[in-house]
């Protein structure tokens, strides 16, 4: 009773307290909700273009406070293992589109849960490297040879092992070696291996290499067309006669690729605010020119094994949040945050505010206005015992109830006239009763 009797009278101080420990509760929420400033992101085998990639995020987002820490993977495979374990730490990856998929039998969708694009980056060409004496075409070329085909866990194994059982030839190959591109790249130019398959960039350095010595040729797919039929996630690019040495007319025709898209991929619980960031990155790092794309191709709102992330679709449609353009990142994802809180919080308080001093006033009056009308029943009461159809003592007894209620009301200074008036009314009605018991008898 006694809690029932506080909040009755102290309603209003109770709503604005439940409504101020509302919103820092809320604000509580925000702030361990904040980005985080250090993530970890998973790049490449060392030495290749996605760990060059990762070198250029790493500066790109250390201008907005935020530590990029290196991880480097065997390839794609590992890679995006390493981003479905929550337990590894790394939430933001590069790895090649489809190769996934193809290393699981096509269900990628089901090993990729958990895990958001943001956009494809770059065109990344499969590059069939040979010993320049060695002839053969298509699959023939590969028959009785040592091929490198990439390391455990890397997308250009998952490729190549796939290209070549389609062809059928896992019986005529000479061997399969699981070595990295470096690697491969060393031993093909000193002759102790005849092919190098390698899944990389065209600027990746043991590409250019690779093109500018005399020792090596570059093969083309000749089936390109039917397996890009087969494999939606390739693309068919074109290398063109003379890109590398015209001069020299290197190479002497053009050479028809394979290419995936690499993905920019992260944890899907990564913060909106990190995304935006990479975002903004991915569109400083990715959006140049090169001998497969025209400029600003890339960073390109696709999505492959994965879906697009909200944020990435956001981004694409209408750029980043204005907020990020004029404050740091940590304070725009704040801010933003209190735009939605307060949106649903003004819509309540503005008319809580508006009509508060309204309902207040009506339940300060009301108190006093309950005891007038008891007072006027009293009236009505002692006009009936007057006529001598009731009890008068009945009448004084409950006026003197209801004078002690008066006295003991408490309401705000405001409101003591009405108080102090309603206490002469009283006293005009006790007035009334005692010329009414003096009046002589008829």
């Amino acid at each position: 009773m006694a809690i029932r009797a506080f909040l009755h009278h102290h309603w209003p101080t109770v709503t604005i307290a439940v409504t101020a420990a509302a919103i820092g509760c809320a604000a509580l929420v925000m702030l361990r909700n904040m980005p985080p400033h250090r993530i970890v992101m998973a790049t490449g085998p060392e030495g290749s273009a996605y760990e060059e990639d990762g070198k250029r995020y790493q500066a790109a987002l250390a201008k907005a406070g935020v530590e990029v820490q290196l991880r480097s993977t065997a390839g794609s495979v590992e890679t995006a293992e390493l981003l479905r374990d929550p337990r590894s730490g790394v939430s933001v990856g590069l790895i090649q589109g489809g190769v996934v998929g193809v290393m699981h039998g096509g269900g990628g969708g089901a090993n990729t849960a958990g895990l958001e694009s943001l956009g494809t980056v770059a065109y990344e060409p499969l590059w069939w490297f040979r010993r320049r004496e060695n002839e053969g075409v298509g699959a023939d070329g590969l028959r009785g040879r040592k091929i490198a085909i990439g390391p455990p866990g890397s997308g250009t194994r998952a490729l190549s092992l796939e290209l070549i059982k389609r062809n059928g030839m896992e019986r005529q190959v000479g061997e399969l070696l699981a070595l990295g591109p470096r690697e491969a790249a060393e031993k093909l130019k000193a002759g102790e291996i005849d092919v190098a398959f390698m899944m990389t960039s065209w600027d990746a350095p043991v590409v250019q290499e690779l093109l500018a010595d005399e020792r090596v040729a570059l093969s083309g797919f000749p089936h390109a067309d039917a397996v890009v039929a087969l494999y939606p996630f390739l693309t068919k690019v074109i290398v063109p006669r003379g890109v590398t040495d015209l001069t020299r007319d290197q190479p002497p025709a053009d050479v028809t690729l394979m290419a995936t898209k690499t993905i920019l991929v992260v944890r899907a619980d990564l913060h909106p605010a990190i995304q935006y960031l990479l975002l903004n990155a991915a569109r400083e790092i990715h959006s140049g020119p090169s001998i497969f794309n025209h400029a600003n191709a890339f960073p390109a709102a696709e999505a492959i094994d994965m879906p697009l992330s909200g944020e990435a679709a956001r981004f694409y449609k209408s750029g980043p949040p204005f907020l990020h353009d004029y404050f740091p990142f940590w304070m725009a994802a704040l801010l933003g945050k209190l735009m939605i809180l307060l949106i649903p919080i003004l819509g309540v308080l503005y008319p809580m505010m508006r009509f508060l001093p309204a309902l207040y006033d009506w339940a300060m009056r009301s108190k006093v206005l309950r005891m007038y009308g008891e007072l006027r029943l009293l009236e009505d009461e002692m006009a009936h015992a007057r006529g001598g159809g009731g009890d008068m003592r009945e009448v004084i007894t409950r006026l003197d109830r209801l004078e002690e209620q008066a006295n003991h009301l408490r309401v705000p200074l405001a409101y003591a006239s009405e108080l102090y008036m309603l206490r002469n009314h009283i006293e005009l009605v006790r007035e009334g009763v005692r010329k009414q018991a003096e009046k002589p008898a008829e």
